[in-house]
């Protein structure tokens, strides 16, 4: 069964860090990138930040970039997701997808991925 599990999500004061994780099983993790998504209430599902596992290149969206910060532990088929200087426009819930291959400019497309984890609920008050 293909499965992937998100945890680590909270919540937290504005200023403040958590630190998601996403394991991957049921698959070979080897030939998937892995992507973080989030939606807040009232919102679409936004792509955030993404990791080629092949070479761990990372893209992230311009409302993280400089604040998260992804990696990747492939002997635990586990990828990380470091969330520091958290704000309030930062409470969603967030997923985690899994793409056969991440392209430049394509990372974020939702509908590229084949895999997706439940979601961890992430609150972040003033």
């Amino acid at each position: 069964e293909v499965q992937l599990v998100e945890s680590g999500g909270g919540a937290v004061q504005a200023g403040g860090s958590l630190r998601l994780s996403c394991t991957a099983s049921g698959f070979t993790f080897d030939d998937y990138d892995i992507g973080w998504f989030r939606q807040a209430p009232g919102k679409e599902r936004e792509g955030i930040a993404c990791i080629s596992r092949h070479d761990s290149t990372t893209y992230y969206s311009d409302s993280v970039k400089g604040r998260f910060t992804m990696s990747s532990d492939n002997a635990e088929n586990t990828v990380y997701l470091q969330m520091n200087n958290l704000k309030p426009d930062d409470t969603a819930v967030y997923y985690c997808g899994a793409v056969r291959f991440v392209s430049p400019g394509r990372w974020n497309r939702i509908f590229r991925y084949d895999y997706w984890g439940q979601g961890t609920q992430d609150i972040v008050s003033t």
